[in-house]
């Protein structure tokens, strides 16, 4: 009866797919808030373009058009600061997408270490199975002789 396989290091495997799991939630989370500020900054663009184009309704009086400027100048601050806020949560993307590479690619290869370990195991029981097999044949084989 061929020994089961037993690979040493399936513990750090485990270990190592944790990692991954929360490297890709970390992704996941970074991705989420990237697409929020995104949404963030189009809602703001639309405003500014909305604003721009409403410039002849300002002109009814000095008023107006002082509000009208200082609208314009406070949505100009806010979409750089919001490109400013979407450019740093680019920045932790592309850190969190190469954390969770990195980490897949370290859980691949332990996988692979595993598979090519039960692989040489299974041929090596195979082998010895075999050879049993072989020794059993020839003592039988002799005994018939005699």
């Amino acid at each position: 009866m061929p020994k089961p396989f037993h690979f040493k290091l399936e513990r750090v495997l485990d270990y190592r797919t944790q990692l991954e799991d929360q490297a890709k939630s970390e992704l996941a989370r970074a991705q989420h808030a990237f697409d929020e500020q995104a949404a963030v900054v189009d809602d703001l663009l639309s405003r500014q373009a909305a604003h721009l184009a409403s410039e002849a309704e300002s002109r009814k009086s000095a008023n107006d058009m002082w509000l009208w400027r200082q609208y314009k100048e406070a949505l100009e601050r806010d979409v750089a600061d919001a490109r400013y806020r979407l450019s740093e949560l680019e920045l932790k993307l592309h850190d969190s997408r190469e954390k969770a590479v990195a980490r897949s690619r370290d859980r691949k290869l332990l996988e692979k270490l595993r598979e090519t370990q039960a692989r040489k195991h299974h041929e090596e029981e195979s082998a010895r199975e075999e050879k049993e097999n072989d020794e059993m044949a020839t003592l039988r084989h002799q005994s018939q002789d005699f």
